[in-house]
């Protein structure tokens, strides 16, 4: 479902991603982790369509990024960084404008706003502007607009960032129970995030894919996950 191949950026003579490939089944969840700055957002916005690679492919459901980027966003859910809303927009309405530029209307476009907002549960917050709400809130308004029009793919930044432990919770449940159908990237600072949520772990430092395991693997490197992290991503990795 997704296909990277050589992917790479570069601003001037700064190289943020360095050929970089994988590939991502349909129910695999991926868990991308990396420091500060290591190409992790820059490469799910290359993937996103959000912005040119300098170098190398990426396609979603077979369709380039690039060449073919309206059918590949046809296929993909992306919550980027900072979940970007228009703020003075109530949750609804502006659910409403992300369904419609998507092409829905009428019953349809109404049962869709209402499964997105019961799946992350912004029921109550229905009829409140964007801004007034909390971090979490507004996370989870990002995550709602995602998950709109069910696509097969989804590419979430930070999904968790500015959640209390229970919604941090809820969200990996639903990020569970949507595996089997979809193929998940999730970017993520947090180790125990992908330890009970991914099926698999890369690694990126420096613009560089350095580690490609199963979570299980990652952390029979060591006994502490956090300590082989930055191990790995601090230090030259083999």
């Amino acid at each position: 479902m997704i296909e990277i191949e050589g992917l790479t950026k570069r601003f001037g003579a700064f190289t943020a991603v360095d050929g970089v490939s994988f590939s991502v089944d349909k129910g695999e969840v991926v868990g991308f982790l990396g420091p500060n700055g290591a190409g992790k957002s820059t490469t799910m916005r290359m993937l996103a369509g959000f912005m040119t690679p300098s170098a190398g492919t990426a396609r979603i459901g077979g369709h380039d990024v690039t060449d073919d980027a309206v059918a590949a966003r046809r296929q993909l859910g992306y919550l980027p960084e900072g979940a970007p809303t228009y703020p003075e927009m109530t949750v609804s309405a502006f659910l409403g404008f992300c369904g419609r530029v998507r092409g829905f209307r009428g019953k349809d476009l109404d049962a869709r706003i209402a499964a997105a907002m019961e799946r992350t549960q912004l029921e109550g917050v229905r009829l409140q502007p964007i801004e007034t709400l909390s971090k979490g809130f507004k996370r989870r308004v990002g995550l709602a607009q995602a998950l709109l029009h069910n696509p097969p793919v989804l590419v979430l930044d930070e999904p968790t960032d500015g959640l209390d432990p229970n919604q941090k919770h809820e969200v990996r449940s639903l990020i569970q129970q949507m595996a089997p159908e979809k193929a998940i990237i999730i970017s993520t600072h947090i180790l125990e995030e992908v330890q009970a949520v991914c099926t698999r772990a890369i690694i990126i430092a420096r613009g560089r894919l350095i580690v490609d395991q199963a979570p299980d693997e990652l952390a029979a490197r060591g006994p502490d996950l956090d300590t082989v992290f930055r191990t790995l991503t601090m230090g030259d990795a083999a």
